[in-house]
């Protein structure tokens, strides 16, 4: 039974969704629609709310917490109605008697896809690590069809990290893992840059809590000891944009726990800082970097203008270092609208993202070394922009060789791939390719596929491409 308090605790997190529900999406809405919609939001919280009545977390906190918390995360985050549905009812397939059918019949097939695609793979005559990517091929499936499944399942996932503490030590580890071999690179390729930045740290205080402990007892510090010269930078900075009358707002950005984050820790403010500068519009934020290395000198070879060529996974702004008195900040610029796409990325209203991109490395894992590829997603979570003669940006993973920019170009330029001209000059397929090089392939007529080139290749689709070859040639001889 729940506690009064743990009703009204309930209640008051179901009122939160519906209101973040009704600013976001209710506009778009008819009165009847509106209605509709959360009359089904109540049913779905009915519901989840009988099917886990009985249930406790290992904390010995009702379970429906749980999901009650992934749905005002999500909703936090512009997602819509039926992935708040969605949320409420993530588990219940999983966990409870009832049958996906049962979800599909009273709340339709988007809210039963999605379900479906949250769900574990069950099978008694598979072993535990096999129905473990056969669950991440379910979900990589479902968000080929509709991208929200992992979105929701970050949400999931990070709620299971914040409350991860009542579990087994070896239980943390097993999620903590996973964490970072799947689910990070994955909110990265999705443009989710905080709820990567999130999971990592999440993660890693789980696997190192000495490391955690003492990053926090020495950011602590430093924040202290500078507090008083980074408000006097503040101060010279917004007077300075003010007598230039550019309307902005700074933001002060600590890096988050990581195993980055600790090497760097004694490097002090240079390491761990940022000064998040927001403008109203691109051309702002141009008059505001002119504006900051005016006031301050900058740092040769540390500008990096990513906000007409945007990085990897859609990152928008201009990235500067400067010397500021004793300290050397590094510095983002960029505007208030970008800055919602660099934090949310896909969920974002208005992000331009790069569907097919995603999709086609999606179907590329599924077809890799093993039921799922997550050395190659992990691979693909960098990225770089290489140029084709005629000037497309191409986007590569970081580390990619010329034989890899083939095969993205076209399978068959892949197979009749000879050498490559880069940036003008001859080189051999297996050269690592640098973010802004522009690449030229050279074919010949009869294909020239080798094993070795297995050895070269870092991307899913140039090796999946590469060993269809090779096999069918053993099959003709």
């Amino acid at each position: 039974m729940l506690t009064q308090a743990q009703e009204r605790e309930m209640q008051k997190l179901m009122m939160e969704i519906t209101e973040l529900l009704v600013t976001y999406h209710g506009g778009s809405l008819s009165d009847e629609e509106l209605e509709q919609r959360i009359t089904s939001l109540n049913d779905a919280f009915k519901l989840a709310k009988l099917a886990h009545a009985s249930q406790f977390r290992k904390s010995g906190e009702p379970y429906l917490f749980h999901p009650l918390r992934v749905a005002h995360l999500a909703a936090r985050h512009w997602m819509e109605f039926s992935s708040i549905i969605t949320c409420l009812l993530h588990d219940v397939v999983e966990d409870t008697p009832i049958a996906i059918e049962e979800i599909e019949a009273q709340f339709g097939n988007e809210v039963a896809l999605l379900v479906n695609g949250l769900t574990k793979v069950e099978d008694p005559e598979l072993s535990r690590d096999i129905l473990k990517e056969e669950t991440y091929r379910n979900q990589i499936l479902t968000a080929i069809k509709d991208i929200r499944v992992l979105c929701l399942k970050l949400w999931d996932r990070i709620d299971n990290l914040r409350t991860i503490s009542a579990l087994s030590h070896a239980k943390q580890v097993l999620i903590s893992e996973e964490t970072r071999t799947v689910y990070i690179p994955l909110a990265r390729h999705l443009g989710m840059g905080q709820v990567a930045s999130e999971l990592e740290t999440l993660s890693i205080a789980v696997l190192y809590p000495r490391r955690a402990s003492r990053y926090k007892r020495v950011l602590t510090e430093v924040q202290q000891r500078s507090s008083a010269t980074l408000k006097k930078i503040h101060s010279d900075i917004n007077a300075e944009f003010e007598r230039h009358h550019l309307n902005v707002l700074l933001n002060d950005t600590w890096r988050p726990f990581s195993l980055e984050s600790v090497i760097r820790v004694s490097r002090g403010v240079s390491a761990l800082y940022t000064l998040d500068v927001l403008v109203n519009s691109t051309m702002d934020a141009y008059m505001a970097l002119g504006v900051l290395h005016r006031l301050f000198r900058p740092i040769t070879g540390k500008l990096k203008d990513h906000l007409n060529a945007p990085s990897q996974h859609g990152y928008q702004a201009i990235k500067t270092t400067i010397q500021a008195g004793e300290y050397r900040l590094r510095v983002r610029i960029t505007t208030r609208k970008l800055d919602r796409f660099n934090q949310a990325g896909v969920l974002a209203p208005g992000f331009e993202f790069r569907k097919q991109n995603f999709d086609d490395l999606m179907r590329s894992l599924l077809d890799g070394e093993s039921v799922f590829d997550i050395e190659r997603l992990r691979l693909a979570s960098a990225t770089i922009l290489v140029y084709t003669p005629n000037g497309e940006v191409r986007m590569m993973p970081e580390g990619s060789c010329a034989l890899d920019f083939a095969f993205d170009i076209h399978e068959q330029l892949g197979l009749h791939a000879f050498r490559a001209r880069i940036n003008g000059q001859t080189r051999l397929l297996k050269t690592s390719l640098m973010d802004g090089d522009q690449v030229f392939i050279e074919i010949t007529d009869q294909l020239s596929v080798l094993p070795k080139w297995l050895e070269w290749a870092i991307t899913p689709k140039a090796r999946n491409s590469i060993r269809r070859c090779l096999r069918s040639h053993v099959q003709r001889k």
